[in-house]
């Protein structure tokens, strides 16, 4: 049974950082590439980081680069995401779903709230 469980969502302050996990289970990490997305109130889900398969590749998405940094620990089967110096724009619901740059996701997490806020 596939599963992706995010976890490390939270109330953070401006310029602050947090933690996001995404643990898999039902497949393994090494396999399959990893995305995060990010939902905000009204507005349509976009895509925050990828890996390529051609080349392996990191890409994030342009509003937050340099903010972000996407690792993973095969032995744990978990990917993270770092996200530093938060702005309130950044506040969204924070999925990550397993496939690559070029893929339609297969499978999603339930996704965890980010908010930004003083």
């Amino acid at each position: 049974h596939v599963q992706l469980v995010e976890s490390g969502g939270g109330l953070v302050q401006p310029g602050g950082s947090l933690r996001l996990s995404c643990a898999l289970s039902g497949f393994k990490l090494d396999d399959y590439l990893i995305s995060w997305f990010r939902q905000a109130p009204g507005k349509e889900r976009e895509r925050v980081s990828c890996v390529r398969y051609s080349d392996a590749s990191l890409h994030y998405i342009e509003s937050m680069e340099g903010r972000l940094s996407l690792t993973r620990d095969v032995g744990k089967n978990t990917v993270y995401l770092d996200m530093y110096s938060l702005k309130p724009e950044d506040t969204a619901v924070y999925y990550c779903a397993r496939g690559g740059c070029d893929d339609v996701p297969d499978h999603w997490g339930q996704g965890t709230q980010v908010t930004v806020s003083s």
